[in-house]
């Protein structure tokens, strides 16, 4: 089918309820979301464990459909797409920074990058000069041809943060990206991905445990039993 866009971008959640089965009835993971993250914006989603933190960001990815509401990503209603048309979406619109990095081992920094190019079926010249740009905005321009094992946990998460970015998506979603650093590269970590969000003009969502990093973010929102309210940075 086609999508449907509108004048609207970053990110927009609105009147999101997802459930799961549990037994013979149903759990709320999300109640009624509503969240919206202009372009150019982060917003950090703070909450316990099993809050629904990670729920709300499978449902940003399109990577689970809620039972109601309507999902935007960078002016597409989301509502009704094919599975492939999903895929398509979340391949070329939607960055994701993962917890762990998972680089493969054989290749080097740039190749980690590349990579996300070539599944996009995109030129080989073309991806290693942006993977190259990449690795310099995020600092690592000198480590283009290191492997992971010759690299520390800090310079892995930025060039996961830069694999992210591979395919100039319009939103970045980021779960707990500083959870195996100390505070100091941890602190730097969040710095690099709110200076990223603005250059870039990503609609990012990062979910963390750590309040005392929010002092760059643009908004902070609290999740408990599946709900959202607006907290304090700290």
């Amino acid at each position: 089918m086609t999508t449907t866009a509108t004048t609207s971008t970053g990110l927009q959640l609105a009147d999101i309820t997802l459930t799961y089965p549990d037994g013979t009835s149903r759990l709320t993971a999300l109640d009624q979301v509503n969240l919206s993250v202009p372009a150019g914006t982060i917003t950090a989603v703070v909450g316990p464990s099993g809050s629904g933190k990670s729920s709300l960001l499978a449902v940003a990815a399109t990577l689970i459909t809620p039972d109601t509401g309507c999902l935007t990503i960078a002016g597409t209603d989301t509502r009704g797409l094919s599975r492939h048309e999903l895929t398509t979406l979340r391949r070329t619109t939607i960055g994701i920074v993962f917890q762990q990095p998972n680089l493969l081992p054989s290749l080097t920094a740039a190749e980690q990058l590349q990579v996300m190019a070539h599944l996009d079926g995109r030129n080989p010249k073309t991806a290693r000069t942006r993977a190259l740009d990449l690795l310099d905005a995020v600092g690592l321009a000198d480590q283009a041809d290191r492997r992971p094992h010759q690299l520390s946990g800090g310079q892995r998460q930025r060039i996961n943060i830069a694999r992210a970015l591979m395919n100039d998506p319009a939103i970045l979603l980021v779960d707990e990206p500083t959870s195996a650093l100390d505070h100091d590269r941890g602190a730097a970590i969040l710095d690099l991905i709110t200076t990223l969000t603005h250059q870039k003009a990503t609609a990012t969502v990062l979910v963390t445990h750590d309040r005392s990093l929010l002092t760059t973010v643009d908004a902070v929102t609290e999740v408990h039993d599946g709900r959202l309210t607006t907290a304090a940075r700290t």
